[in-house]
């Protein structure tokens, strides 16, 4: 395996760009190829010295092992030149289920969530033993000689198959990805259930989940929540504007207080999930609540700044359920604010499959307004626009268009929240500027 040279096609996207940094880590020689367009991935692998070359042919040579992005076919110039070179050609999902092996692996999946629980955990065991991660924020770190192994799970077209973790957490199942999960909600649910077969030693799952609680499995699943049923417990929740506390018991005995500087019901929840795989693998409670105490997040995931009077909110929220639960963290943290959300939605399939729940979750804000809908490599375009969306909320529902962001101008003292998986942020870079061009001595 040492005597290659490791090429990542597609290397800036957010899982590769993590594995990348991690075989560099451990030692192996890394570089890959892409677009030419700057990403928030891009920076981390320019730190670590890995070369990023544009999309060319010529970049396939003898000695080198191809990666493959999972957004790629084979028809992609350098995956087709490498076949026909027989050099050998590794999946995203296959690199990553040999890389996992040699550790104590935990997989984070679920429809939501995954990223922030696989941040916390990652975070939480890298201040006990040593832990290598791979987070879906474009995060990643190896260290040879680790115990752990803590990585993201997708359920997107199966690609967690090629996994066999030793646990597993499920945060929940949703109906997501309509352009792949025909079968609806009982195709996805099959895929988890596949997965949850795969694993070895025990699978977490949120207990007030009904699809995720359907799951049969040989192996033993603990459920976490706030019900007297569940076998991992939160109760005596505050919430507070400096994060969240609450008492746990595992197995109805209670083994102490916990707190995490983060906000949202979802947060509680995917800490109970983190200190239920620490107890599994008898940890000190008193060092995983330590550890809790100091994650400051993940990327994309409730980032903060604050502009002129503005607090504004940077958020991969795509999702329903996502959308309702970063509104909650934002109403715990900010009380006394009014909160504006600016969607963008993603893909038209997305969007139109689930086009009421995204009007109900974003009428939980005070005033709403959306961009155009970002489309993807397999999805250019689609029968429906944003404004269809708009004419379904409440709560204003306006659509905004890069060279007209004054609207968002007259709101003073707010909390403006963009949310989105596409390119949301530059909607919120143009704004930031317009404030900042009215208040220049307000920075």
């Amino acid at each position: 395996m040492e005597n290659t040279v490791y090429h990542f096609v597609g290397i800036k996207g957010t899982g590769m760009s993590a594995l990348a940094l991690i075989l560099k880590d451990l030692g192996y020689e890394v570089q890959g190829s892409d677009i030419d367009k700057y990403t928030f991935t891009q920076r981390g692998l320019e730190q670590a010295g890995i070369k990023i070359l544009p999309f060319d042919e010529e970049n396939i040579h003898e000695g080198l092992t191809i990666v493959k992005g999972n957004a790629f076919n084979d028809d992609q110039v350098e995956i087709k030149k490498a076949n026909d070179m027989h050099l050998p050609v590794i999946t995203y999902p296959e690199l990553v289920g040999k890389l996992v092996s040699d550790y104590t692996s935990i997989g984070i999946a679920g429809s939501h969530g995954k990223t922030s629980t696989t941040g916390l955990l990652a975070h939480t065991l890298s201040g006990i033993a040593k832990t290598s991660y791979l987070i879906g924020d474009g995060t990643g770190k190896g260290i040879k000689d680790a115990k752990f192994f803590v990585f993201e799970a997708d359920e997107y077209r199966r690609h967690f198959l090629a996994y066999s973790p030793d646990y597993l957490i499920i945060t929940n199942i949703d109906f997501d990805h309509p352009d792949y999960f025909f079968g609806g909600i009982n195709d996805v649910v099959d895929a988890f259930e596949s997965e949850a077969r795969k694993t070895k030693k025990g699978i977490f799952i949120w207990g007030e989940d009904k699809h995720a609680k359907s799951i049969k499995a040989d192996t033993p699943i603990y459920t976490y929540g706030l019900d007297e049923s569940d076998y991992i417990r939160a109760t005596n929740i505050k919430r507070t504007v400096k994060g969240s506390s609450f008492d746990v018991s595992i197995n109805g005995e209670n083994i102490g207080n916990f707190q995490v500087p983060l906000f949202g019901e979802h947060n509680v929840l995917n800490s109970l999930a983190v200190i239920g795989v620490g107890h599994m693998e008898n940890l000190d409670h008193s060092l995983i609540n330590r550890e809790l105490q100091t994650f400051s997040g993940v990327k994309r995931r409730f980032s903060e700044k604050k502009v002129a009077d503005q607090v504004i909110i940077d958020d991969y929220a795509h999702h329903p359920q996502e959308i309702k639960a970063t509104i909650d963290a934002a109403r715990q943290k900010y009380p006394d604010k009014k909160i504006i959300a600016v969607f963008q939605p993603h893909t038209y399939t997305r969007t139109l499959a689930l086009m009421d729940d995204f009007a109900k979750s974003l009428d939980l804000a005070d005033e709403v307004y959306l961009t155009n809908i970002f489309g993807s490599i397999r999805e250019a375009h689609g029968d429906i626009t944003s404004k269809d969306l708009g004419n379904k909320i409440h709560k204003g529902g306006n659509v905004l268009t890069l060279d007209d962001m004054s609207p968002l101008l007259e709101y003073h003292n707010t909390v403006m929240i963009f949310m989105g998986a596409g390119d949301v942020q530059k909607y919120e870079t143009a704004y930031e500027q317009l404030l900042s061009t009215l208040n220049p001595n307000q920075q």
